[in-house]
């Protein structure tokens, strides 16, 4: 049975707006969410590269501040496009960002925050919105369009299935992002810090198994670098790696296929053919630069990339981790747009630790990776049902029963498990 439509403003208390202009910003203090923070398929903002305001306009520049629950919605340039409020939400928002409070006697929020990213919803915004310069809609327009407004006991039953799919595709990203968070800690703690070294040089333990402290020397000595621990070598890059420009596959020749396509900027589409076998390892040439890529898979790295040809003293996780930690800006040889010469970073002088340390380092981040490559997989998958049901549910097509049954089926055998291989001290023997 279809729903009633009912005007989004009928279920708002308030909106929440910055005063339509830029306030004054500051080095640090509460983050300032921009329409670039809020992102398709993340249910909350996405804290990067973000500006700042400080106490005082916290205090004084904004006529109300968000709660937990609350919608924000852009109305400027990605028009339409919107995330929820999470708890404690010390942000604030700019200009071109709306927010929404929903009145919940009348409406479940998150249920409000599905409808609108429902397409009915979209296309009532978008035949509504400004073409000049930016695409962009007022705010009254915007109260203006509909939503389907089943019973409240229904709209948190909707709300219930989408956001349990939603819950376990934002547990996965922030899974991922520790997984991530610790394999650099580990990068940093054996091959930047010296962490092993200098335990055992000052008598401590290391903390490791072994075998593998085994592999740490207990004393440092005076390089081209600087102060490496005692043995270790010091060579140029091209001896740790070769980066070999990508392949031409022009927009009119690609068919989409099993592979992944990597531009500079990162995974560009698929194409049914490959040039380099997986694991590799990517970075961008032309354009973009700066952004390390891993593949696990078989894939074609585009001209506007280098990919790592040759593991000479490393391995692709390793390469991975080694690249990530290079300025690549500094080799900029372009004017207009930024190009990166390979042989001037082959020249680079680069630390070439023992081959068995890269190994087993390589065994902790490689498994590491596969659980992050799971984890996308798996929230793929997700997603998926979600944007299935999500049209379905919202307009009544589907009942709540059976839609929970597909949800609890789909999600009944999804590990929450994070990998052992890692702990909160890279430097630990539960490696």
């Amino acid at each position: 049975m279809a729903h009633s439509l009912e005007l989004l403003v009928s279920v708002l208390e308030r909106n929440i707006d910055n005063r339509g202009k830029t306030p004054p910003l500051s080095p640090m203090g509460y983050p300032l969410i921009e329409v670039k923070h809020i992102q398709e398929d993340h249910i909350y903002p996405v804290f990067e590269d973000t500006k700042y305001v400080d106490q005082a306009t916290w205090d004084t520049w904004f006529r109300a501040h968000l709660e937990p629950g609350d919608i924000l919605f852009s109305t400027v340039g990605s028009i339409a496009r919107s995330c929820m409020v999470p708890e404690k939400p010390k942000f604030c928002i700019a200009q071109n960002v709306l927010g929404f409070r929903v009145d919940r006697s009348k409406a479940d929020p998150r249920f409000v925050y599905y409808a609108i990213n429902d397409s009915f919803f979209q296309h009532e915004v978008h035949g509504r919105t400004i073409e000049t310069v930016q695409k962009s809609i007022k705010v009254h327009d915007l109260k203006t369009c509909r939503i389907p407004l089943p019973s409240l006991p229904e709209q948190h039953a909707i709300a219930n299935i989408l956001g349990t799919l939603d819950d376990k595709i934002e547990l996965n990203r922030q899974m991922n992002e520790t997984l991530e968070a610790m394999a650099r800690a580990l990068f940093k703690s054996w091959f930047v810090d010296f962490d092993p070294v200098r335990a055992k040089a000052e008598g401590r333990d290391p903390g490791l198994p072994k075998p593998i402290a085994d592999l740490f020397p207990d004393s440092f000595e005076d390089s081209e670098l600087r102060e490496i621990p005692k043995g270790w070598e010091v060579g140029p890059l091209d001896s740790v790696l070769v980066l070999q420009r990508g392949f031409d596959l022009p927009a009119t020749r690609r068919t989409s296929g099993a592979y992944p396509v990597l531009a500079a900027s990162g995974p560009s589409g698929t194409h049914n053919e490959f040039m380099v076998r997986g694991p590799g390892v990517t970075t961008g040439r032309s354009g973009v630069l700066g952004k390390v890529f891993y593949v696990d898979d078989d894939f074609w790295p585009l001209n506007t990339s280098l990919w790592v040809k040759e593991f000479r003293h490393s391995r692709p996780a390793y390469a991975f981790h080694l690249l990530r930690g290079i300025d690549f800006a500094m080799f900029n040889a372009g004017s207009a747009v930024p190009t990166l010469n390979r042989n001037h970073v082959h020249n680079l002088p680069t630390l070439l630790p023992p081959m068995g340390l890269i190994d087993a380092f390589e065994q902790v981040a490689t498994s590491s990776l596969k659980r992050q490559k799971h984890n996308d997989h798996q929230s793929r998958t997700l997603a998926t049902m979600r944007d299935t049901l999500l049209p379905k549910l919202i307009s009544g097509e589907l009942r709540v029963r059976a839609a929970n049954n597909l949800v609890q089926e789909a999600t009944a055998c999804q590990s929450r498990i994070i990998s052992p291989h890692l702990a909160k001290n890279p430097s630990t023997k539960r490696l």
